[in-house]
């Protein structure tokens, strides 16, 4: 066989494209291998594997010159994963690997062996990275390409071992583990005779066993009005800003909001594993992610580490975060340009980064949790140290932070420090059972109200200006008490709209429908503090 077409796939984004990997053995000209089809420097740099592999398999070696072609040729090809691929359509176009059912290599008085099952080339999809040894080691995308492939007519899914139980996570496609080219040639050509099975992934199972241990709030002394804050702010997905000095507990409370986080459905588990393995972060053998993400960037990382960008355009920590939480720790020392760029993605739940080479988009659906300090000192405010720092040093501090950016932040709230003689006398407070009930109390009337829409939009936090006329209605007294703030505090548009939206949440935590004055008044008390700070 001259030819051979076998099928794959590139990855683009967090999703993939369909790949034909075609492959032409010719017997003239110096032994090697041309790959062409706008591959990146590491498929270029796979003839050197795949050459090496083939021979240290028991293969043998190819003659002349073997011209590979990655399909279309317009799309840009990356990583390592097109090893597995292109070492198996040249030794079926070189005869060493047949699929027409006959048996490569019988000794002479042999009896004729029943014919093989090979597996259909056109519906068999295939991912790998190589060693020079010939064994198979895990590529990162195998979610993304297992949905793509299924997607493109694929009923057989051929990766290596440690990668299957990732990909058999996807319904209606049979993954087979291979442990080697060698054991994946089998496979193919139906040598293996059945006695490798395809790994099956039990999603019912995956999910029954619940997610890991949390951090409990009831650990966190006092801070009850910082604890409630928290609890509205996961009950309507809406962001969150702690201000207060060292000590008083704000990075002790975020640590402990995946521990009231609602579980994810299998649609967002399935979304959010995709993101982890294309950026390679998935834990080897995990076969899908079941807690919801918790990032916590340092404030050193760069804009491209926290949006995402490179020249070959990769998700960022707010991408990461997508469907969790983006804790932000000391805040004004992030980099203020990050900081501007991620303004657009918290409006609109996505980054869309362009490229010379193509463009990608990435989810980020996130609640933003940041904490920072009043002063550079950390201490104005603080009845028990006092702040050194000038007026001049603290409106500088707090400047960098931009008004647009914390329009964008629903809640605002103040930690103050606790006495060391009230840590020894404060009863246990709330703990992460009793707020998660009522998370998920409100969760389940948001659920109700957009059933209509994708799960990563069932919050009130995003909902749009025609769903606040019609869930966020006031009447009389409610409009007194929004106008009066209003025009006291002087929000923006953008900021009305969000404290609407906050006390929509209070309503659902409380279990109404109508909102109440009270309401109101809680969300604008969430909001007074970036004017006592900022102005």
């Amino acid at each position: 066989m001259p030819l051979a077409k076998l099928l794959s796939g590139a990855l683009n984004g967090i999703g993939a494209l369909r790949v034909e990997i075609e492959a032409d053995v010719s017997r003239i000209g110096d032994p090697q291998i041309v790959v062409v089809g706008l591959p990146d420097a590491a498929v270029k740099e796979s003839h050197h594997r795949v050459s090496t592999a083939i021979a240290n398999s028991g293969f043998r070696p190819f003659e002349g010159r073997t011209t590979v072609n990655l399909a279309p040729a317009d799309v840009h090809k990356d990583g390592t994963l097109f090893d597995l691929p292109i070492a198996l359509a040249i030794l079926v176009a070189s005869g060493e690997v047949p699929l027409d059912g006959s048996r490569r290599r019988r000794r002479p008085g042999d009896p004729p062996a029943p014919p093989l099952r090979p597996m259909d080339p056109a519906t068999t999809a295939l991912a790998g990275e190589l060693s020079l040894g010939g064994e198979l080691r895990p590529v990162r995308g195998v979610l993304p390409l297992a949905l793509a492939m299924r997607d493109a007519g694929a009923t057989d899914f051929l990766v290596p071992e440690a990668n299957a139980p990732e990909a058999a996570v996807v319904r209606g496609l049979r993954v087979w583990p291979a442990r080697s080219l060698r054991h994946a040639a089998d496979l193919l050509s139906g040598a293996d005779a059945g006695r490798t099975r395809p790994v099956e992934a039990d999603l019912d199972a995956l999910f029954a066993a619940g997610p890991a241990a949390a951090p409990d709030f009831v650990d966190v002394k006092g801070q009850e009005m910082a604890k409630r804050a928290v609890q509205v702010a996961v009950a309507g997905g809406h962001n969150l800003l702690m201000v207060g000095p060292p000590g008083t507990g704000k990075s002790m409370l975020a640590r402990r909001i995946p521990s009231i986080l609602p579980p994810m459905s299998v649609e967002e588990a399935l979304e959010l594993t995709q993101i982890h393995s294309v950026a390679g972060l998935l834990p080897p053998g995990t076969a899908l992610l079941r807690e919801r993400a918790f990032r916590a960037p340092h404030h050193t990382v760069s804009d491209v580490g926290l949006v995402g960008g490179g020249s070959r355009p990769a998700p960022g920590e707010i991408t990461l975060a997508h469907l969790g939480v983006l804790f932000l720790d000391e805040l004004p020392e992030f980099s203020r340009s990050a900081l501007e760029v991620m303004r657009q993605p918290m409006e609109d739940g996505f980054v869309t980064i362009s490229r010379a080479s193509g463009t990608a988009r990435f989810p980020a659906r996130f609640m933003l949790v940041a904490a920072m300090n009043p002063c550079p000192c950390g201490h104005y405010g603080d009845p028990n140290r006092p702040c050194r720092c000038t007026r001049t040093q603290i409106q500088r501090y707090r400047a960098r932070l931009s008004g647009p950016l914390l329009d964008r932040i629903d809640l605002h709230v103040a930690v103050a420090p606790a006495r060391l003689q009230d840590l020894q006398t404060i009863p246990t407070g709330a703990s992460s059972a009793e707020l998660r009930e009522g998370v998920a109390r409100a969760r389940a009337a948001q659920a109700r109200r957009f059933a209509d829409r994708p799960g990563a939009r069932r919050t009130n936090a995003a909902m749009e200006r025609a769903d606040l006329e019609r869930f966020c209605r006031m009447d009389g007294e409610c409009l007194q008490v929004m106008n009066f703030a209003i025009s006291q505090m002087g929000f923006s548009p953008r900021a009305h709209d969000r404290i609407l939206k906050v006390a929509r949440t209070i309503a659902d935590l409380d279990g109404r429908e109508a909102l109440r004055p009270s309401d109101l008044q809680e969300a604008l008390s969430y909001r007074a503090l970036d004017r006592s700070l900022w102005t």
